[in-house]
C-alpha cells in the first residue's frame, strides 16, 4: 500500500496503461510539456515521448474527433478536456458519433475512447470552470459515465475505462486531486473492483446517503457529525453513473427505510430524479419517509466568492436527514 494523492494516483494509473498498450495514446491541451493543468499527466510525455502523450491546439471538437478517427484504426486514445466547461464544443462530436457509431455499426466498430474531465466546484475558480455536467452524458445511449472519489479508485479506475472497449467518459472531482488515501498499487487486476459497480463505504443501519465523486467526502463527515448525535448513516459511493448499479442501494434501503441522494449538479433532472425514481419504485413498502435530494441550484454555477453558498455542505446533509425522521 502506498499513500498518494488522487491526482498522483490518476498519473500512475495512466502510466500503467501507456505501459501495457504501446496503443495507448494521451492527447489533451498542456498534457505534454506542462503535464496538464492539474499535473494529472506530469511526465508522461517525458518518459513515453511526443508520439504517445499528444499536446493537442485548443480545439476540443478536433480533440475528441481526431480521438475517434484513431480509435476506428485499432488505437486506444485518452482525452483530457482542461475543465468541465470547456467540454461542451466536443459535444457534437461527443454525442452524434461517439456514443453512435458502435451501433450504427451493427458492433463492427469500437470506439474505445476514454474522455477524462475535471468537474465540480470547491476551488474558488473563474467562469466556465466549474461545472457539473455529467446529467448530459449520461442521458446520452452509448456513452459509459463513472466517476472516482479517491485514490484507489482513481488508480483502478481510469485504467479500467482505458481497457474497456466502450466509449467512457470518466469525470475527477478536481476539489479533491490532493487529498491523499491508500492505493494498492501491485494488487493484480483480477482482484480489482469492478469498474460499474457501487460501493458502501460506510455501513449504517438508519438511513441512506447515496452520492458520487466530491460529494462522497462530505456524505462521510455527514455521518461521522450524525453519530455524534446517534443517528448510524449508511455511505454509499455510486462510482458508475451509466450504467447506474443500484442493488446495493436498493438493499440498504430496504434495511434503513430512508434515502438522501447528494450531488452538486442540480437538481432538475440531476441523476437524484432518476435515483429516487427507481427507489421509490422497487423499495416502496420499505420507505419511512419520501426519497430526499441535497444538489446544487437550477442557476447557472456561481462566482468563485459565492460557491460556497451553491455546494452542497454537511449542514444541508443533516437537515435533510433531520427531515427524512421528521415523517
Amino acid at each position: 500500500m502506498t499513500s498518494m494523492t488522487l491526482a498522483k494516483a490518476l498519473n500512475a494509473g495512466l502510466r500503467s496503461a501507456l505501459d501495457t498498450d504501446s496503443k495507448t495514446l494521451i492527447m489533451g491541451e498542456d498534457v505534454g510539456r506542462l503535464g496538464g493543468v492539474f499535473r494529472v499527466t506530469d511526465g508522461l510525455q517525458k518518459d513515453f515521448g511526443e508520439h504517445r502523450v499528444i499536446d493537442t491546439p485548443l480545439a476540443e471538437s478536433g480533440i475528441i474527433g481526431t480521438a475517434i478517427g484513431l480509435a476506428m484504426r485499432g488505437y486506444r486514445p485518452i482525452c483530457e478536456i482542461q475543465f468541465d466547461g470547456f467540454v461542451y464544443p466536443a459535444y457534437d462530436q461527443i454525442v452524434s458519433q461517439l456514443a453512435k457509431i458502435h451501433y450504427r455499426s451493427h458492433g463492427q466498430v469500437k470506439l474505445p475512447v476514454v474522455i477524462r474531465i475535471p468537474f465540480g466546484g470547491g476551488i474558488g475558480a473563474v467562469e466556465h470552470h466549474s461545472e457539473s455536467p455529467e446529467a448530459y452524458f449520461v442521458h446520452t445511449a452509448g456513452l459509459k459515465v463513472v466517476t472516482c472519489s479517491n485514490p484507489a479508485d482513481g488508480f483502478t479506475m481510469i485504467q479500467q475505462a482505458v481497457a474497456s472497449d466502450d466509449p467512457v467518459i470518466f469525470f475527477e472531482p478536481k476539489r479533491r486531486y490532493w487529498e491523499k488515501g491508500e492505493v494498492s498499487d501491485e494488487a493484480p487486476a483480477e482482484d480489482w473492483y469492478p469498474l460499474h459497480s457501487s460501493r458502501v463505504v460506510r455501513p449504517g443501519t438508519d438511513a441512506t446517503l447515496v452520492g458520487y465523486g466530491p460529494m462522497v467526502r462530505t456524505m462521510v463527515e455527514s455521518a461521522e457529525a450524525a453519530a455524534e448525535d446517534g443517528r448510524d448513516l449508511e455511505v454509499i459511493d455510486l462510482r458508475t453513473l451509466s450504467p447506474l448499479d443500484l442493488e446495493p442501494v436498493y438493499a440498504s434501503v430496504e434495511r434503513t427505510g430512508r434515502l438522501i441522494v447528494v450531488h452538486e449538479a442540480p437538481g432538475t433532472l440531476g441523476l437524484g430524479s432518476e435515483i429516487a425514481a427507481r427507489v421509490t419504485e422497487r423499495c416502496f413498502y420499505s420507505l419511512e419517509a419520501p426519497v430526499l435530494r441535497v444538489t446544487g441550484y437550477d442557476t447557472p454555477y456561481p462566482p468563485s466568492r459565492l460557491e460556497d453558498d451553491y455546494l452542497p455542505d454537511l449542514d444541508r446533509v443533516l437537515d435533510a436527514v433531520d427531515r427524512s425522521f421528521g415523517f
